[in-house]
């Protein structure tokens, strides 16, 4: 057990819907800024925000006080991916690395371009769906340099090592073995996702090859350093609210009873009737039209 719960606020796919972190103590906290990065020696920690086989297009609000999980909106409408063929939703448990930022001010010497301006995403390859706002501990295995729109988007590929299959996974060649077709089937996903909006197909860097564990968790901490810069003041975070409960160094820290304050001001908990529509297909295709 993590030790960390998530409470719901309003009914999900509403523009109103929110997912609070809470500690073991029960108090709010930020899934950005206050979940360690790492579990353990070698294990890093995942913030869960979209289930496998789902489409809504949930993501960690950075700019939110707490930055609580929330559906993404565009043009005022609710975000989700379409299906595409022959996948289902997303394709894995889809996440971010607390604690890490791509910085949009400093240019990757990989792909030449900024950071997106999120913490850094992760696939979760387990056998397991999780739940959004679960907080996992994950085994890094490699890494994929996306280009989405002319910024650096990193694409973490990971397992839950609390999976039964864990210990087989050591390095992103042990994907290719042990699921064939599953790397390139992430390419493709993330190559053609923007497509049915009218979008471009996205690029990548390295001709499009996944990078192994090292060179992965090597990026992974340089983004890290960068968020100890933005959590600490020491650069622009241009409208991300650091607002936080345990980083010490940070000016940006508060008490738990402010934290509170922030989540009471908001519309109650949500109880079982905003729970998910059973015919979650059919309720997807209602809202796209």
């Amino acid at each position: 057990m993590s030790g960390f719960s998530s409470e719901e606020r309003a009914a999900p796919f509403t523009l109103e819907y929110r997912v609070f972190l809470k500690n073991e103590k029960g108090q709010y906290i930020s899934p950005f800024h206050d979940v360690p990065i790492y579990a353990d020696k070698d294990v890093f920690h995942m913030v869960v925000e979209v289930p496998r086989w789902s489409n809504a297009k949930m993501e960690i609000a950075t700019k939110d006080p707490l930055n609580p999980i929330k559906q993404d909106v565009k043009k005022g409408k609710l975000r989700y991916v379409a299906n595409l063929f022959p996948y289902k939703g997303y394709i894995w448990n889809y996440g971010a690395i607390p604690q890490t930022w791509e910085d949009p001010g400093h240019s990757d010497k990989h792909t030449g371009c900024c950071g997106d301006n999120d913490p850094i995403d992760v696939c979760e390859i387990g056998s397991k769906v999780c739940a959004r706002g679960e907080i996992i501990r994950v085994k890094v295995l490699g890494i994929l340099a996306m280009i989405d729109e002319g910024e650096t988007d990193w694409k973490v590929i990971a397992i839950n090592v609390d999976d039964p299959d864990a210990a087989n996974y050591k390095d992103i060649s042990d994907v290719e073995r042990l699921k064939p077709g599953y790397l390139e089937a992430t390419v493709d996903w993330f190559r053609r996702y923007k497509v049915p909006d009218g979008k471009p197909e996205n690029e990548f860097a390295f001709n499009a090859e996944f990078k192994g564990k090292d060179f992965a968790v090597d990026i992974i901490k340089s983004t890290h350093d960068y968020w100890k810069a933005l959590v600490t003041k020491k650069t622009d975070g241009k409208g991300i609210s650091c607002m936080n409960t345990t980083v010490s160094e940070s000016p940006f820290k508060c008490d738990p009873d402010a934290a509170k304050a922030i989540v009471d001001a908001l519309p109650p908990p949500c109880e079982s009737a905003c729970s998910l529509p059973t015919d979650v297909d059919k309720w997807f295709h209602q809202q796209k039209n």
